[in-house]
């Protein structure tokens, strides 16, 4: 089962990925990783993204497609895969599918994260980050036991730019007004499934991993 995870900044994708390929060997494809990948790999896609980087621009949706189809034509027979993170808009949504298509998969399920407005400031605005290894942590709700010290590696832990609280409204409006209507593509299709975002850490897992349980015997079913 290929599935989408989407939801809003904060909503705990990267969490509940990082769970779902500990518990149930899924491999997690965000666009975040496949740029590094490929930048480090001074790749010629990497070469690519990186002048329109280095220019201040966007990067363009077929470069990101193109290293996506290059990411899926290198999972091993058998894999399943969380998309994490893209798309983000409806032209990217109709992309996916002819991309998918071309190297014959398809997505068996987009479940969305639903967390409520007030919910995601506090998370976002807690958020630190290790500047060595990325490890992800909150100031209140998970600390590293140093404070400003990563755990893992020794790291400074920071606030990101992006998560002071003006940024995240603004982030999460551009959210509403880009990736939000991903929601109805996805019922139209019949894919859509909302998982209440809100509760611990494992308590969100159990709602997505039994709703994804269900949904393999339910297309064994129909095979």
């Amino acid at each position: 089962m290929d599935i989408l995870l989407f939801g809003p900044p904060g909503a705990g994708k990267g969490t509940q990925s990082a769970l779902l390929v500990d518990k149930a060997n899924y491999v997690h494809i965000s666009t975040g990783d496949l740029f590094r990948y490929n930048i480090k790999n001074n790749t010629e896609l990497g070469q690519e993204a990186k002048k329109y980087m280095n220019d201040g621009n966007l990067v363009p949706d077929t470069v990101t497609a193109n290293m996506l189809k290059d990411r899926l034509a290198r999972l091993e027979d058998g894999s399943q895969f969380i998309l994490d993170g893209y798309p983000r808009t409806m032209a990217q949504a109709e992309g996916l599918e002819s991309l998918l298509g071309s190297v014959g998969r398809k997505l068996s399920s987009a479940v969305f994260l639903d967390v409520d407005t007030e919910d995601l400031i506090s998370r976002l605005s807690g958020r630190r980050v290790c500047s060595g290894c990325s490890a992800v942590y909150h100031s209140v709700n998970n600390p590293p036991h140093k404070q400003g010290v990563c755990d893992k590696c020794d790291g400074e832990v920071v606030q990101r730019p992006d998560d002071s609280v003006d940024a995240i409204q603004h982030r999460l409006q551009v959210y509403e007004d880009f990736t939000a209507p991903l929601k109805e593509f996805y019922q139209n299709k019949g894919l859509f499934k909302r998982i209440d975002g809100a509760g611990s850490t494992d308590q969100v897992y159990s709602k997505i991993s039994s709703f994804l349980v269900g949904n393999s015997l339910k297309q064994l079913d129909l095979d």
